[in-house]
């Protein structure tokens, strides 16, 4: 008796963790309040980041403001869909998906170099070491500085090819885009260094 009470207490605090996760966090601009809201045993934010920060050199503030730039912490962010007939919902603009908005081939070739087979787009700690093993690539291939949010964030956006060919150069909103995610890497350093974690 107290074994089936106790499995129906342990699967709803369950199912309540889980559909926490399923929705973005509010304060998405204090990343220290973000991980206050994602601190949980099974899914904890900043020791997820952490360790991607570890395996790549990549600071989390720049893994984290990448995300933010992307997706807004939403797990299940997609781009919108084209119209069909300029009015019926029809195909996505791109396979973007996730935390990351990693594409299906760029996601593909990640699980390949890593070994991370088991991991998704919608899952934060993969999403995050995704960011990290970009990023450190941008840094190999193009000599960027591991904390350069803005270069890393443009080589993001347009891929490794379209940042080596400079597609970015004569693309104004884009280059907007990169200095926000530089300033909300900066936010988010100083943030980090009141809030102590």
């Amino acid at each position: 008796m107290f074994a089936s009470g106790f499995n129906r207490v342990l699967a709803i605090a369950l199912l309540l963790a889980l559909s926490a996760c399923a929705t973005p966090p509010k304060q998405i601009n204090d990343v220290c309040a973000v991980f206050d809201q994602r601190a949980g045993f099974f899914n904890n934010w900043h020791s997820a980041a952490r360790r991607a920060e570890q395996r790549y050199g990549i600071p989390v503030p720049v893994l984290m403001a990448t995300i933010r730039k992307e997706s807004g912490f939403n797990g299940r962010a997609r781009p919108p869909r084209t119209k069909l007939l300029g009015f019926i919902p029809w195909k996505h603009k791109s396979t973007a998906y996730g935390y990351s908005q990693a594409l299906n081939g760029t996601w593909e070739q990640y699980q390949r170099e890593t070994g991370r087979f088991a991991a998704r787009r919608s899952n934060f700690a993969d999403a995050v070491d995704f960011v990290g093993w970009y990023h450190s690539k941008t840094a190999e291939r193009y000599g960027v500085a591991r904390n350069d949010a803005y270069n890393l964030y443009l080589a993001y956006y347009f891929g490794w090819g379209g940042y080596g060919r400079g597609d970015w150069r004569n693309d104004s909103r884009m280059q907007r885009y990169a200095r926000e995610t530089e300033q909300m890497a900066q936010q988010y350093a100083v943030q980090l260094g009141k809030c102590g974690i």
